[in-house]
């Protein structure tokens, strides 16, 4: 990155990518046996662009339209104190009930587990799904919440100083995952 100090590792390029979508989509079908009632939201900024890859790929799978929105957890986030003056916050779009449906909750990185804790908490405004299953491409562990992912793409143990950098076409400009070592006493990755 800007440090020339700082290692890169190649954590899933492009194919890679791509693969672990495509995993995880069989991996609901299996476990779901029908997208009957499925839907499926992101958690912005990335989750949401993978979940309507998921659920496009879902759709392929199936031959139905899976329905896919987005959510923004800003406002529900335990540490928006610490170091946000002003936090961007995003739309949400979720143009249908929740309730008595299987929510698949998607995101890109899973960390602490704290914005996940505040998906959850974002959800419950807006009903009472059946079930909540949790999808993430890369689970890098260091959990400070009992959070776990129900699908991964890819488990990746880290050090807390190194950074996960997910990049994705849509905002990027190129599908990848980067593992970044930072300088010493730095923290990293998402949460």
């Amino acid at each position: 990155m800007e440090n020339g100090s700082q290692a890169k590792r190649v954590v899933l390029d492009a194919p890679g990518l791509k693969r672990a979508l495509a995993r995880i989509a069989h991996e609901i079908l299996e476990r779901n046996k029908s997208v009957d009632g499925l839907v499926v939201i992101g958690i912005r900024s990335r989750g949401d662009v993978l979940a309507r890859r998921l659920a496009a790929e879902i759709g392929r799978l199936e031959g139905v339209e899976v329905p896919c929105g987005a959510m923004d957890v800003t406002l529900y986030r335990d540490d928006i104190s610490r170091g946000a003056d002003q936090a961007l916050v995003q739309i949400t779009d979720i143009p249908w009930e929740i309730d008595g449906r299987v929510v698949l909750l998607v995101d890109d990185v899973l960390y602490t587990g704290r914005t996940v804790r505040a998906a959850l908490d974002a959800l419950m405004d807006f009903g009472r799904p059946r079930a909540i299953q949790l999808a993430v491409l890369v689970d890098r562990g260091h959990r400070e919440l009992p959070i776990r992912p129900d699908y991964v793409g890819k488990n990746l143990p880290t050090h807390r100083t190194e950074r996960v950098t997910v990049e994705l076409l849509e905002s990027e400009g190129r599908d990848g995952v980067t593992l970044v070592q930072s300088g010493a006493g730095e923290g990293g990755g998402a949460t």
